[in-house]
């Protein structure tokens, strides 16, 4: 109804999953990084989870469509299966022949087994897709285990992804299912959208149903975002439905107001209102009893208009004189300054001078000067080199080193602060002589990526090494690869960059999603001297200096 009035082609809000409305955040193209680089590392389990609604299965679509042709795929969606029933699933996705009503998980297996032993001689992989893995039982977890069991010598013939809920990942620490947890290759969990991506899903969506003037205000899309928590299949949810009370409104654009009534009527009450919603919904209940009808519904509207009062009361000790024990009231604790606030506030150059001797005194090296190239040549003096990047969380829990973030203050000037500490939800900041901790997304909010961390490169390697140098670096790099794999130490000191170091060079930058070309360069080295480094450096895991 609402389309015509809005110029619109058609319902731009609609859940089925048009592929002319796929929208990849970069969360979601991150992940689906990681699925891919997963899925071509050989074998073995790939895990994602997400919230509810936030487009786990929208992005396994888009992951499906970019396998190439010789891939095989079978869909599990139904995950409330027995062993032989997912079997006989898994059987009949990929149109194996099997002895019909069989009960028997032997010639199930025995079936799948000679399938892929075939595809795989015919060139063609086999990828099983299980959705909603976090209900399946342990029973068919470790049988879905030991599917991975079937291989050649040199790698698996049938390579998993499990999508599921956040409590997928409690599942899989479990300790009777380490073996299924070691054996995953690549996990991701996807994350909402922050505000700036909502903005841009809704837009994405108007342009395709052919939107050809602003139809939501800044204020409405501000209020949606936080309402609907950048999950997705909320933010459809609540726009459709305020799209609706706006054409029903006869407003030319959505406001504030429509999208606030919108949220109230699709989603659940907030947090801080659900202690008082039982009591009215008691009420009403008592009033339908008694036949009174209109005084229900006025009732409803007036009870669900209150806001409740929080306080909070500590009892009065008791003394010799006291006459009571009625409650004091406790003031609040005054609000932390939010990130946006601090960076209104600091000064940029003395700002950026401020996080480089932060970031120095991380490594217990003073530093008195500026900041730029004179900040990178005192790393140098000192045995350490500047990496300059940009990335996302991802790249610098990988790395673990401590590094100063480039910002953007409200009124649009850089601000610095350096990165201390990376938890799963929080990152703490150092900014403007305090630190900071805060919520993973509203630092999203001011990064734009760029960081510069600070790193101690091994005194042997002297430039990039490459199949076929000859350089005495190569002995570290022989050494060192060894460390990191966990392979007993080498006897060979040979100098020579020979085709063995270089297997054992890829099979490394496969591990740490790198381009596995052999070649030690910049991004190769960082990762082997940050590995396993030495306790005593600072890092993010551990906030340690």
């Amino acid at each position: 109804m609402y389309a015509s009035h809005f110029g619109l082609a058609e319902q731009p809000f609609s859940i089925a999953p048009d592929p002319r409305y796929l929208f990849l955040s970069d969360g979601h193209r991150e992940a689906l990084a990681h699925l891919l680089w997963g899925l071509g590392a050989g074998g073995g389990f790939v895990q994602l989870t997400g919230e509810v609604g936030t487009g786990k299965t929208t992005l396994c679509r888009a992951l499906l469509e970019q396998l190439p042709p010789e891939v095989d795929v079978a869909m599990v969606f139904n995950p409330a299966l027995t062993s032989v029933e997912l079997l006989a699933t898994v059987c009949d996705e990929l149109h194996i022949a099997y002895p019909a009503g069989t009960t028997s998980l032997k010639a199930l297996v025995d079936a799948l087994d000679r399938y892929l032993l075939d595809a795989h001689a015919r060139g063609r992989r086999t990828v099983l897709v299980i959705d909603e893995a976090q209900d399946l039982s342990r029973e068919v977890l470790e049988q879905i285990r030991l599917l991975t069991n079937l291989e050649t010598t040199r790698e698996k013939l049938l390579q998993i992804i499990l999508i599921g809920q956040p409590e997928l990942r409690g599942v899989l620490a479990r300790d009777d299912l380490r073996q299924l947890a070691q054996r995953v290759t690549a996990r991701y969990h996807l994350q909402p959208f922050t505000e700036a991506e909502t903005r841009a899903y809704v837009q994405h969506r108007l342009h395709v149903a052919g939107q050809r003037r602003p139809i939501f205000r800044p204020r409405a899309l501000r209020l949606l975002h936080r309402r609907a928590r950048g999950i997705p299949r909320l933010i459809n949810t609540v726009s459709d439905r305020a799209l609706l009370g706006a054409y029903a409104s006869g407003l030319s654009q959505v406001d504030a107001a429509t999208v606030r009534h919108a949220a109230a009527e699709v989603l659940r009450p907030p947090a801080r209102t659900r202690r008082w919603v039982p009591a009215a919904v008691a009420a009403v209940a008592l009033l339908a009893l008694a036949g009174a009808g209109a005084v229900l519904a006025t009732t409803r509207l007036g009870l669900l208009s209150a806001r409740p009062v929080a306080m909070t009361t500590v009892p009065v000790a008791a003394t010799a004189n006291a006459e009571s024990t009625a409650p004091r009231v406790v003031a609040p604790e005054p609000p932390k300054p939010s990130l946006a606030a601090v960076l209104s506030e600091s000064d940029a150059d003395a700002d950026q001078t401020a996080a480089y001797q932060a970031l120095y005194a991380r490594w217990r090296v003073d530093y008195r000067g500026t900041s730029g190239e004179l900040a990178c040549e005192r790393a140098r003096q000192v045995g350490l080199r500047c990496l300059f990047r940009t990335g996302t969380w991802t790249v610098l829990r990988r790395l673990d080193l401590p590094a100063i973030l480039t910002l953007d203050a409200p009124g649009g000037d850089k601000r610095y602060a350096v990165v201390t500490r990376l938890d799963d939800e929080t990152a703490t900041l150092e900014l403007g002589g305090r630190s900071l901790t805060l919520p993973l997304r509203e630092v999203e909010r001011a990064w734009d990526g760029a960081f510069v961390a600070l790193w101690r490169p091994p005194a042997a390697v002297t430039s990039p090494l490459a199949p076929g140098t000859r350089d005495k670096g190569v002995v570290w790099l022989r050494q060192r690869v060894g460390d990191v794999n966990g392979e007993a130490g080498s006897s060979s000191r040979s100098d020579v960059y020979d085709e063995d170091l270089k297997r054992r060079v890829m099979g490394f930058q496969r591990a740490q999603r790198l381009a596995p070309d052999g070649i030690v360069g910049e991004d190769t080295l960082v990762r082997l001297a940050t590995v396993n480094r030495d306790a005593t450096e600072p890092s993010l895991s551990s906030g340690s200096r």
